[in-house]
């Protein structure tokens, strides 16, 4: 296939049948689709819940690629295993964290909410690595409007990252008003788009085996396919589900457990005794893994199941998870309304703890800022802590209580009283490590020391907080983020090379992972690795491309080099994301200053000096252009607020020389020399023009 024509493709509307008719005739008509990288895969997540359409992707490519070469797969390994676990016996999980092999009692510390775009790029990196180099290949998804969040993430990544010449992605979906927005916006920016003809597909026969229609998790769409289910009595279809449910557990697969074996046995013979237990762990399978909106839909799922289930305790085994879902998430509404009702419903004190440190890291942390209220947060948290100090067992006792502490230890922070968010941080450090076994709560003593060193980091105690940084990653040696942390404290400390080695650790035991990228390029730029850092800021980029600081650094390094055209696109491109940023409208106007565009460079400092008026660059900039288009007087005026921001700008100081000189004003233009001279005084244009000027005086 000609790579000047190769596209990803998107295929939508009529029935799936229609949509594969389309499809075939895409391969036969020029320019010809290239084979089939595997089968058409169904991303519904109905078949496997989360990552269904990578689940089928990652168990069909990795034996074939371990057969080859097992570096590729050992690099993605928590990629892999996090989406496909029923390859746990073929790829050893290399990088195992704290967080990850928590009990579910001792777990602290959950995913971010980014995690899972993380996952999606490791895992289009993997499938762009891995593929055959005996020419391009072709992938078709199938139901792409019924994709579960993770699975339009990774979708997306791979339409967006992956060259069409080597794989042309092909998205299939029913109408397109049903599309995730996400991957919908990918598609029109980079897929051909083609409307399934309804005329296209074979006549489709009447199928009326009910048993045919629920062995497909009743996913058929062809005309009658669903009449023979229709027509049994109730009881009939719920042993059809019944059967089908225990076929799927005699299979063996997890992932199954996410998607098709609840939804069978909710419509089965006994949908509260057995769904509920199986959406429950699917539930917390769900939340340790970070993939909080399939938690969201598992609970809502349950809630409808619940009126007749006997226990009633399970309404709070999934509300505490449905909470903290839709907590990350920034549903905090309805989280609350969650932590509202238990406290109505329960008089549990374990309950009531949770709820009380629910909500106030709602009013501290989850909340929109305008909705936060540190006040009431430090009042719920009391009042847990409190409760904790009542509770009789030793080891829970400790480790509530500082929990509890460590929560309000971070509204402290908030408050502006980091030393007392030090005492309570400290306290529980202490208490833990007086009253458990080493061995008990690892997790939660991690991350209470990890908070304390943010904490002295914050009071601008590095050594001490580079102290806790070394029991933490003594303790937890996989966590990328601990050496992201420490590599930000290294680098303020001017500990250049040893900030550059926590980066790279902190790269290699993460998914791809923006921010670290990013830091590594900065600090490359900083130490004048500026290959480097265009490199790694191409790659934050390629990751996500809405990273404006991103965009702003590599535009400043093509206007360096000389690559105008690439500054002025970055500039450009960041401003759509950020249409006040400052940085990026003193890019165009340095771009256009060089093109000797100077109304349109003055125009665009302008901007940069409304979005932000303390900004040197813009100051200094448009005093430039302003000279050049004859305003001298509004030059000096710009210079000279400069210089208030930036007094000991040595280069500042001689361009409002240069002024002071052309106004024939040469005390002022002396005093700026002078000052000049002291910060720079190797600079041999300062010293020929402080030398000029006392000449000129009669001061020499």
């Amino acid at each position: 296939m000609d790579q000047a024509e190769s596209r990803h493709h998107w295929v939508h509307g009529g029935t799936r049948q229609d949509r594969a008719a389309t499809v075939r005739a895409l391969t036969l008509a020029p320019p010809l689709l290239p084979s089939g990288l595997l089968p058409p895969v169904d991303a519904h997540r109905r078949l496997r819940g989360p990552y269904t359409a990578a689940n089928a992707v990652v168990r069909a490519l990795v034996p074939e690629v371990l057969r080859r070469d097992a570096a590729p797969v050992r690099r993605y390994d928590i990629e892999v295993l996090s989406v496909a676990p029923e390859l746990g016996d073929q790829v050893p999980n290399s990088r195992e964290t704290l967080t990850s092999m928590a009990l579910p009692a001792e777990r602290t510390r959950y995913y971010a909410r980014l995690r899972t775009k993380r996952i999606a790029n490791g895992l289009a990196e993997l499938v762009r690595d891995t593929l055959p180099a005996d020419g391009p290949r072709t992938l078709v998804v199938e139901n792409a409007e019924h994709a579960e969040a993770t699975d339009v993430e990774f979708l997306a990544a791979l339409v967006r990252r992956i060259d069409p010449a080597r794989l042309s992605v092909v998205i299939c979906s029913g109408e397109g008003e049903g599309l995730d927005e996400r991957l919908r916006s990918v598609l029109d920016a980079r897929a051909l788009r083609t409307a399934a003809d309804g005329a296209a597909g074979q006549a489709e026969p009447d199928h009326r085996d009910a048993w045919a229609y629920v062995s497909g998790e009743c996913l058929a769409q062809e005309p009658g396919a669903r009449a023979g289910y229709d027509a049994l009595a109730p009881a009939e279809r719920a042993a059809l589900h019944d059967r089908r449910a225990a076929e799927l557990r005699d299979a063996g697969d997890f992932s199954y457990g996410l998607g098709a074996l609840p939804y069978h046995l909710a419509l089965g013979s006994d949908p509260a005794g057995a769904a509920l237990p199986v959406l429950l762990a699917a539930a917390d399978h769900c939340l340790v893994n970070g993939f909080y909106d399939a938690v969201v839909e598992y609970g809502t799922r349950a809630f409808a199941l619940l009126d007749d289930a006997p226990d009633d305790t399970l309404w709070w085994k999934f509300a505490v998870k449905q909470g903290l879902a839709l907590s990350i998430l920034s549903r905090t509404r309805e989280a609350e309304e969650i932590y509202d009702r238990a406290r109505l419903q329960y008089t549990d004190p374990a309950v009531h703890m949770a709820c009380a440190y629910s909500t106030a890291m709602l009013y501290t942390r989850h909340n929109d800022p305008a909705d936060r209220d540190e006040k009431k947060a430090k009042a719920l948290l009391n009042g847990a802590v409190a409760t904790a100090s009542l509770l009789p067992d030793r080891v829970e006792r400790a480790f509530q209580s500082a929990f509890y502490k460590n929560g309000r230890a971070l509204v402290e922070v908030n408050l502006g009283d980091p030393q007392e968010a030090l005492r309570l941080v400290t306290e529980c450090i202490d208490d833990l490590d007086r009253r458990l076994n080493p061995d008990e709560h690892r997790l939660h003593r991690s991350v209470l020391k990890n908070n304390r060193a943010r904490v002295y980091v914050g009071l601008g105690r590095l050594d001490e907080a580079l102290a806790d940084y070394a029991v933490v990653i003594d303790q937890d040696p996989n966590h990328a983020e601990h050496y992201l942390e420490r590599g930000n404290i290294l680098r303020r400390l001017g500990r250049p090379a040893e900030a550059l080695a926590d980066y790279e650790r902190a790269m290699r035991l993460s998914p791809p992972f923006p921010e670290i990228c990013y830091n590594r390029g900065d600090l490359r730029l900083s130490e004048g690795d500026t290959d480097g850092a265009l490199d790694d800021f191409s790659y934050v980029i390629d990751l996500e491309p809405d990273f404006v600081d991103a965009y702003i650094n590599r535009a400043g390094l093509h206007l360096d080099e000389g690559r105008q055209d690439a500054a002025r696109q970055d500039a450009e491109t960041g401003l759509l994301l950020d249409p006040d940023n400052a940085y990026l409208h003193v890019v165009l106007g340095q771009v256009h200053a060089e093109r000797e565009d100077h109304a349109a460079a003055e125009e665009a400092y302008d901007r940069a000096v409304a979005a932000d008026p303390t900004l040197v660059a813009a100051l200094s900039g448009r005093a430039t252009v302003r000279y050049e288009r004859g305003r001298p007087d509004a030059a000096l005026d710009d210079l000279t607020r400069a210089v208030e921001l930036a007094p000991d700008d040595a280069a500042l100081r001689y361009n409002r020389a240069f002024l002071h000189q052309a106004r024939e004003d040469w005390q002022n233009a002396i005093a700026d020399l002078e000052a000049a001279a002291a910060l720079a005084p190797d600079d041999e244009d300062i010293a020929a023009a402080l030398k000029t000027c006392r000449v000129t005086t009669g001061a020499a």
